[in-house]
């Protein structure tokens, strides 16, 4: 009888669950549907700058409800980083742009990526109108759970993997990121047949929440990231390297970690601003990849804390625009109620 039990329990469990809103109450109904992705909910830009280096962000694809009655495969890491890299945009929801705007230079913490502008169709929504509409149907403990991640996120020091061969090794890393704060995250990578194979549930779910660019080459990931404000900084074994620990993790950092084996490949080493070490007093000389990409991650956090008071950075209008792209991100039902207040928007402008 108790195997029968856990066998049910195990069924139920199985169906992923959507709230519906009443439109007459203020209860939210929760049923069972159809498993579905959120990279379900938006087909690729073919002009996204993600997954194929040089070019442009142009934000998110038209919306529409028909768009989002197509099931696709469970979101995870590995259908992001192997068969389906194009689809990271579609995890991204406010407009976006690539690089400084004119007169920002290198400001710290100046670079953010959105526009205060989400696309449905022929009509955009600011953050605040996204907010109104969607804010309603989440519940509460989730909206307070956003509001405290958004305090805490910064896009002045972001990741960057170059190589890596370990799917583990990068869920882990991803993982690591969005835990402690770090939005972005950058994928580089020059042999696509061979990219990350392994464990599929390290990440935790962690890469709905984070933003991924994807790069054939350091070259052009490099230059990207100098163009928004970023220091580049290797890790490396040499001796011709600074210790973490004496760095200024205040000023925009993009931290490269290498190949499990190989390490940083030498036209990373080359394109790079400077070399960082951690300093270790064992009989071995290097950590796991996804270790000392935690462990340099971790103490970037730390310091920022220490100079500046608090990791997270953005200003009051950087925090509203960064709820709303969770809000949108939070489910696809989501999505569709920003589609309909946006069809109110335009139906009232037109009178």
């Amino acid at each position: 009888m108790n195997s029968c039990k856990s066998i049910i329990r195990a069924s139920i469990s199985s169906f992923p669950f959507v709230p519906l809103p009443n439109p007459n109450s203020s209860i939210t109904f929760i049923i069972p549907v159809r498993a579905f992705s959120p990279l379900s909910v938006l087909h690729p830009n073919p002009s996204s700058c993600i997954g194929t280096a040089r070019r442009t962000f142009h934000g998110a694809a038209a919306l529409s409800p028909e768009s989002l009655t197509e099931d696709s495969p469970k979101d995870t890491v590995k259908e992001l980083l192997t068969t389906n890299r194009g689809h990271a945009s579609s995890l991204m929801k406010m407009e976006r742009r690539c690089t400084l705007s004119d007169g920002e230079g290198d400001c710290r913490g100046s670079w953010f990526p959105y526009e205060d502008r989400f696309r449905c169709g022929e009509v955009y929504l600011c953050s605040r109108e996204v907010l109104e509409a969607v804010t309603p149907h989440m519940m509460e403990e989730r909206t307070d759970r956003f509001r405290r991640v958004v305090e805490n996120r910064s896009f002045s020091v972001c990741l960057v993997v170059e190589g890596l061969s370990d799917f583990g090794n990068i869920s882990a890393a991803f993982r690591s990121a969005d835990a402690l704060g770090i939005q972005s995250v950058h994928v580089v990578s020059c042999d696509s047949s061979k990219r990350y194979n392994g464990n599929r549930h390290v990440s935790m779910g962690a890469e709905k929440w984070l933003d991924i660019e994807f790069w054939d080459t350091p070259k052009e990931c490099f230059e990207v990231l100098k163009s928004r404000g970023y220091r580049i900084a290797t890790t490396h074994l040499g001796m011709d390297t600074v210790s973490i620990y004496d760095m200024d993790w205040s000023c925009p950092t993009a931290i490269v970690v290498g190949n499990e084996g190989r390490g940083i490949s030498d036209e990373a080493l080359e394109l790079s601003d400077l070399r960082c070490s951690i300093p270790m007093n064992g009989m071995v000389d290097s950590f796991n990849v996804s270790v000392a990409a935690g462990i340099l991650m971790h103490h970037a956090v730390s310091d920022r804390t220490t100079r500046l008071g608090s990791h997270g950075d953005l200003s009051e209008a950087e925090k509203e625009i960064l709820m709303a792209e969770f809000s949108l991100r939070h489910s696809r039902s989501s999505i569709s109620i920003a589609y309909e207040f946006a069809k109110r928007k335009q139906h009232s402008s037109s009178f």
